[in-house]
C-alpha cells in the first residue's frame, strides 16, 4: 500500500482512534496528513512547455540533448531537472535502450500484435496514448483513443493527474458507444498496464497489443495527431482554464473527424470512412 492510500484511510472524525494512534497503525507522519505540495513555478511551467515543443521535433531526444537544446532558447538548467520534468510530462526518450519506457515492473507487459497484420475495416485496431497539455498557469493530460482503420478519433478524456483511472473510464464510455474492437494497441506505460486498465480490455473479449520498447512508429498515428493538435490548436491559442481548454478540444476533434481530409483515406473524412465501412 502506497503512502498516499494510507492517507487515505484515515479518517478525521473518528472518535475512538485519535489521528495520531490512526498514524501510527498506519505507519505514516501525522504532519503529511497537512502537507500541500508546492506547486510548479511559472519558469517550470514555461520549461515544461519547451519541452513539449521540442519533443514533437525530435522525440529521439534524451536528457542531455534536450537539455541543450533548452539552453539554446535561453533555459539553463541541470540533467536533474530535465529529466525530472520530463518524468513528470510522462515523456521519455524513444531511441532504443534502457529505461526508454515507464512502466511498472510488477505489471504484465503483452505482446505487439500489428506487425505484418492488413488493418482493413474499422473497429479492427483501436489505439490510445496519453499527451501533455499545456493551459496558462497550468497543464493537464490528454487521453486519446482512435480507430486505427479510419483515424476517428473515438474517445478522449483530460485529467489533471497522470494516472489510469481517467484512462479507464474513457475507455469504458468508448466501448459503451462503439461496441467493442478486435485489438487495442497502447505503448507500455504503467497507466497501459495496470490491472484495472488491462482488466476492462479482456472483460470485453478484446486482444491486447503493446508497442515495443522505444518504438513510437508502432503507434504513428496517434503521434501525427498529437502534432496536428498541437501545432493547429494548443500553441496558437493561450487556453486560461479548464473549461476554456475543454471546448477548444472538443472543437477540433469534431472538425477533426467530420471536416479534415487525408490524403491516405483517399481525401476522405475520418467520420466518411468509419461511417461507410460500417454501413457497407
Amino acid at each position: 500500500m502506497t503512502q498516499k492510500e494510507r492517507k487515505a484511510l484515515v479518517e478525521p472524525d473518528n472518535k475512538e482512534l485519535s489521528l495520531s494512534r490512526q498514524c501510527s497503525l498506519l505507519s505514516i507522519s501525522r504532519a503529511s496528513l497537512y502537507y500541500q505540495p508546492k506547486g510548479l513555478s511559472e519558469r517550470d511551467l514555461a520549461i515544461m512547455k519547451a519541452l513539449d515543443e521540442q519533443y514533437l521535433k525530435t522525440p529521439y531526444y534524451g536528457r542531455r540533448r534536450m537539455r541543450e537544446a533548452l539552453k539554446r532558447k535561453g533555459y539553463h538548467v541541470s540533467e536533474k531537472k530535465v529529466r525530472r520534468l520530463m518524468q513528470h510530462m510522462g515523456l521519455k526518450a524513444i531511441a532504443p535502450g534502457p529505461s526508454t519506457s515507464k512502466r511498472a515492473p510488477e505489471h504484465k507487459v503483452y505482446p505487439y500484435l500489428l506487425r505484418g497484420l492488413n488493418i482493413q475495416r474499422p473497429d479492427q485496431v483501436w489505439c490510445a496514448d496519453i499527451s501533455y497539455i499545456p493551459i496558462l498557469g497550468s497543464y493537464m493530460y490528454l487521453f486519446v483513443i482512435m480507430d486505427w482503420y479510419s483515424r476517428k478519433v473515438i474517445a478522449w478524456s483530460l485529467s489533471t493527474t497522470l494516472d489510469a483511472d481517467f484512462c479507464i473510464s474513457c475507455l469504458e464510455r468508448a466501448i459503451s458507444l462503439y461496441g467493442s474492437p478486435e485489438i487495442f494497441n497502447t505503448d507500455q506505460g504503467c497507466q497501459f498496464t495496470s490491472e484495472g486498465f488491462t482488466g476492462v480490455i479482456e472483460k470485453n473479449g478484446i486482444r491486447i497489443s503493446m508497442d515495443g520498447r522505444g518504438r513510437f512508429l508502432d503507434n504513428i498515428f496517434i503521434e501525427r495527431l498529437w502534432r496536428s493538435l498541437k501545432y493547429e490548436l494548443i500553441y496558437i491559442q493561450e487556453f486560461a482554464s479548464v473549461p476554456e481548454l475543454r471546448r477548444g478540444l472538443t472543437n477540433w476533434f469534431e472538425a477533426y473527424n467530420r471536416e479534415r481530409f487525408h490524403q491516405a483515406l483517399g481525401y476522405k473524412t475520418p467520420d466518411e470512412v468509419y461511417e461507410f465501412a460500417q454501413a457497407a
